[in-house]
């Protein structure tokens, strides 16, 4: 599991100092972004350089308990499922020994111009298997997915 700290700041919070809902995905999307740096991918290079995003297709989140202004949390991902063209993250964010979130986040490899499902490229989908939990099965359309109904990313893509 590879984890980065984050320090709740009061831009973070409500008035009461307690951290908004939304920003634990933020602390999340941080997470994920340093893991690909870390493993060597960029994702600005992924845009730019061979037209590829990431794209969160699907969460599911467990808020536990609140963090609170200066705070310092250690936000953590590691790979649960890999399909061909997605993968799905946990995640949680921890103060000391304590859980306050638990998330399942599904994202979506489309290209940068369409987002049209993509295969995710062979490079990363080797550093992902070497750490992923366990390997989806899936179909043509890498609809592979731990959550109910299954849908198709192209069905889902065309509804944004």
């Amino acid at each position: 599991m590879f984890e980065i700290p984050v320090r709740v700041y009061y831009q973070d919070t409500d008035a009461g100092g307690v951290v908004f809902h939304s920003t634990y995905l933020d602390f999340m999307e941080r997470a994920r972004t340093e893991w690909l740096r870390v493993k060597g991918f960029e994702s600005a290079d992924l845009a730019r350089g061979i037209g590829l995003l990431f794209i969160v297709r699907r969460l599911e989140v467990a808020y536990l308990a609140p963090a609170r202004l200066d705070d310092l949390l250690a936000v953590s991902t590691g790979v649960a499922e890999l399909g061909r063209a997605q993968m799905t993250f946990a995640q949680s964010v921890r103060r000391g020994d304590d859980t306050l979130v638990r998330a399942s986040i599904n994202v979506a490899c489309v290209t940068a111009e369409g987002l049209q499902p993509a295969p995710i490229p062979a490079a990363i989908r080797a550093v992902l298997k070497s750490e992923s939990g366990k390997i989806a099965n899936e179909d043509s359309e890498g609809a592979a997915t731990p959550f109910a109904p299954r849908l198709r990313i192209r069905d889902k893509i065309s509804q944004l």
